[in-house]
């Protein structure tokens, strides 16, 4: 069995290369070709313990994870995934679960800028500065030719940390800005991204300020949960879900729905548009919301363990 630290992962595979697998995992959502049985959630005050299990043709892909959001000198989520050959059974690989899920949720939001933004983008708004916001924004950057990213957090504690370690990672060729509100990044901005735990709307709740973005939500996870207004639901003709799961597990989706806000019928699901079954208009207001599932860690992780062989990266366990 071969094991995957962080450093590992990331020699592995770039943050594109994430995302192409996660396209992957689309596609094979779209064809019905896997099993995944709704993901085990047990709560536990503010935190949440998750058991993500899913089975593909190639892989049974298992993903432990804990959701702490409180945690503030260690990370808010952390994991483990393994993988078993889906023919015999035998485990193959065990994976750092808080890079993989870092790196394959920013491919998600990565994915979303690749198919439903306009290609001349230069400008993101990244509200929230977490380790999700980093990779987000990492991801964006590797999709689009970004030249500013605007940063808006309610804690300022740690925002000049989160833009020195992005700032290395990206390069000095694109600007960081550090802004006093959500309504100033959103503004300056065309792609806008949320990425936190916030139980209340955190854009602005007005139309004209969010009309003709791309607006990607990857916070929210559970139904008390929620990171957008009323407002972008009186914009949006469909908002595309990476799993349908998102009704249910979603604030963003679970109230807008209960108010009449959102009918069943607009709920997409975003592997069509992968697909190419549904066709987009980049000029009006889009919203893509996800949730995660077992599914992309399984399809993930099992591309970065084919290129962690191909490069003899890694460490052999023996069970």
């Amino acid at each position: 069995m071969l094991y995957l630290n962080e450093q590992a992962i990331k020699q592995a595979v770039s943050m594109s290369e994430v995302t192409d697998s996660i396209d992957l995992a689309y596609q094979t959502y779209e064809a019905k070709q896997y099993h995944m049985p709704t993901r085990m959630r047990v709560p536990h005050g503010v935190n949440d313990f998750l058991l993500m299990p899913c089975v593909t043709r190639e892989v049974i892909g298992t993903k432990f994870v804990a959701v702490h959001p409180k945690n503030i000198n260690t990370p808010v989520i952390q994991g483990l995934v393994t993988l078993n050959d889906a023919k015999t059974g035998t485990p193959i690989a065990m994976l750092n679960g808080t890079v993989l899920t870092g790196m394959r949720t920013g491919a998600i939001g990565g994915s979303a800028v690749r198919h439903l933004s306009r290609p001349e983008v230069a400008n993101l708004a990244l509200i929230g500065t977490g380790a999700q916001g980093f990779y987000q924004a990492l991801a964006a950057c590797a999709e689009r030719d970004i030249k500013h990213i605007h940063l808006f957090n309610r804690s300022k504690a740690r925002m000049i940390d989160f833009v020195d370690q992005l700032q290395k990672e990206l390069g000095e060729h694109i600007k960081i800005s550090i802004h006093h509100s959500a309504a100033d990044a959103v503004e300056k901005s065309e792609v806008v991204i949320t990425a936190t735990t916030s139980r209340h709307p955190v854009l602005p709740d007005d139309e004209a300020l969010l009309k003709g973005k791309l607006l990607i939500g990857v916070g929210s996870f559970r139904p008390d949960m929620r990171e957008f207004p009323h407002a972008v639901y009186r914009l949006i003709d469909n908002v595309y879900v990476d799993s349908t799961d998102a009704i249910q597990e979603s604030g963003d989706i679970a109230q807008p729905l209960e108010q009449k806000w959102l009918h069943p019928s607009q709920v997409i699901s975003f592997s069509k548009v992968v697909t190419g079954v549904q066709a987009i208009d980049r000029e009006k207001t889009i919203l893509f919301k996800s949730t995660g599932m077992g599914l992309f860690d399984a399809v993930a992780a099992y591309h970065i363990y084919q290129k962690a062989q191909q490069k003899n990266l890694g460490t052999s366990l023996t069970l």
